[in-house]
């Protein structure tokens, strides 16, 4: 009850005083407090799960930086991150991601992302679709989460869904593309920027089997002058390697343009400017730490630490990009997590003087943090 409320100086007294487990629930509880932990009992959620329902953040962030699971589900199977994207807490799934949360958690409603789309918080889905939730998830008596999201008549969400799904052909899934096929999608529309027919991605892809499925039911392209399957995947690599050369010069360009905006304190344009270079290549990892650079100039902590844990995934071993993800982190106050980054940016690159300032800086504002904590209450 007090993490539901907020009660911060009441649960500082248990966990610090009394030493209560602040992932603990069981029945010796109600010897200790009462009709209130009774009822705590009762519904059988965490601390952390109360806290987080109650829009605690305070609280949330105490518990966690004392050991709190971030994982740990309630008696009905559904971890914090369930219940923060059904209730479309953004924040708060960006934070529980950020602690390393699985993703796609299972329980007997579904996962986050089934959650989200159930109540039409089509924010959080891109988050975690970002995150590499699983959206084609079958759950027994429930569906996929593009079914709950139509169920649920969430138009953007559903949206969302189709773009993912459709986004399936440039990743040579050919289950789904057989499924999209054989739902009535129209394979003669493009899927891709620069525009691309399905057969054509599946063609650069060099998935043969999925060019087969997509032939018969493709129309002609006139710029193909051999229309067979051979003559498909010849014509788009020719095309695709004289749109690499022109990718390569353009990302340069706009790479000069973005570092002199940066020069002269022109965070938005630079951050723009890294975008359209990401349209060229959605690959390059640099790119988005250099845009993560700039949303953390221009103050934008969630922004920032979305890139920084999307270029974390691209590059796992790069150590910049656990510097980025542990500078976003300490813009956002998150000094224990902040640590953490900094210490795998360490363990990556041990001389670095510039990693080894940030995390003293990190280690040094997690103390005056707790320090502050403990002196207000």
């Amino acid at each position: 009850m007090a993490a539901r409320y907020g009660r911060l100086p009441v649960c500082r007294y248990l966990v610090e005083e009394l030493g209560v487990d602040v992932d603990t629930i069981h029945d010796e509880g109600v010897h200790f407090f009462g009709l209130m932990i009774l009822v705590f009992i009762l519904i059988a959620m965490t601390p952390l799960i109360c806290a987080l329902l109650g829009g605690n953040s305070d609280t949330v962030g105490y518990l966690l930086d004392h050991g709190a699971d971030p994982a740990r589900a309630d008696n009905g199977g559904l971890t914090p991150l369930h219940h923060a994207a059904k209730i479309g807490d953004r924040n708060m799934v960006e934070l529980l991601l950020a602690k390393g949360v699985t993703v796609d958690p299972v329980s007997g409603g579904g996962t986050p992302l089934h959650a989200a789309a159930s109540d039409g918080h089509h924010e959080v889905m891109k988050i975690l679709l970002k995150n590499n939730a699983d959206y084609n998830k079958m759950i027994p008596g429930i569906g996929t989460p593009l079914f709950v999201a139509i169920n649920a008549s969430s138009v953007k969400c559903v949206q969302l869904l189709v773009e993912v799904s459709c986004a399936a052909v440039l990743n040579g899934e050919t289950a789904c593309i057989k499924c999209l096929l054989e739902a009535g999608a129209d394979p003669n529309v493009p899927v891709s920027e620069p525009a691309r027919l399905p057969i054509e991605i599946a063609a650069l892809n060099g998935t043969r089997e999925d060019v087969e499925i997509l032939f018969p039911v493709t129309s002609c392209i006139p710029t193909v002058n051999d229309w067979s399957i051979d003559g498909i995947i010849q014509h788009v690599k020719s095309e695709f390697i004289e749109e690499v050369d022109l990718n390569v010069s353009k990302i340069r360009e706009l790479r000069s343009l973005a570092a002199n905006s940066m020069k002269k304190n022109d965070y938005y344009t630079a951050a723009m400017l890294y975008s359209l270079a990401m349209g060229c290549d959605p690959h390059d990892a640099t790119l988005l730490s250099n845009r993560s650079l700039c949303c953390l100039r221009m103050g934008d902590g969630h922004a920032a630490l979305q890139d920084a844990l999307a270029c974390r995934e691209m590059r796992p071993n790069w150590p910049k990009g656990c510097y980025r993800h542990g500078a976003a982190l300490m813009l956002l106050k998150d000094y224990g997590s902040a640590c953490d980054a900094f210490l795998d940016a360490v363990k990556l690159d041990p001389l670095n003087p510039d990693i080894e300032a940030a995390l003293r800086e990190a280690l040094s504002s997690l103390k005056i943090s707790h320090y502050m904590t403990k002196a207000f209450y």
